[in-house]
């Protein structure tokens, strides 16, 4: 793949790109927006190189999932090494603006609610699968997980979600 068909790869990607980078920032839009531009360095400088084993979705996924982790340990051992670590807050809510918080429905709500409650594997696994069109190989690819453990936690976590939602329209 030439450097050109890989950038617009990359560009016709970009949405779901971000929208995986939320997801695995706690849906903090800035610090997405900071992985999804450490990920494209690193595949500009080379440092992370696609060599065709999976669709260049699946492998870009994978790489914003290590590079977001990777921001997550530095911090977090930044703050225990600073003494911070007893005065962590909770993540911040999502950041947006007041038309669009309007205009997102009730039942979007509820079932953001209830996607952020249950576990994280279950959780990325059905982003992915839903959110951006991935099939639970792939999924499982991006997670590094087998396929096996991955049809688990993706029927598990539809059923949890189904329960979650269904508990929220009772009285």
């Amino acid at each position: 793949m030439t450097a050109g068909d890989l950038e617009r790869e990359l560009e016709a990607l970009h949405q779901a790109s971000f929208g995986w980078a939320l997801a695995c920032c706690r849906r903090d839009r800035e610090e997405a927006a900071d992985v999804l531009q450490s990920v494209y360095l690193k595949v500009l400088e080379g440092k992370a190189k696609f060599d065709g084993r999976s669709s260049l979705k699946t492998w870009l996924f994978a790489t914003i999932r290590r590079t977001a982790a990777e921001g997550r340990r530095r911090r977090w051992v930044r703050a225990l090494a600073l003494g911070r670590w007893a005065a962590r807050r909770p993540d911040p809510p999502p950041a947006g603006d007041a038309e669009a918080s309007m205009s997102e429905g009730e039942t979007l709500r509820a079932l953001r609610d209830a996607l952020d409650g249950l576990p994280a594997r279950q959780r990325d696994l059905l982003h992915l699968v839903f959110y951006e069109d991935l099939t639970i190989a792939e999924a499982s690819e991006v997670l590094r997980i087998s396929e096996g453990s991955a049809r688990t936690h993706y029927a598990r976590g539809k059923e949890r979600l189904r329960q979650r939602l269904g508990a929220r329209g009772r009285p």
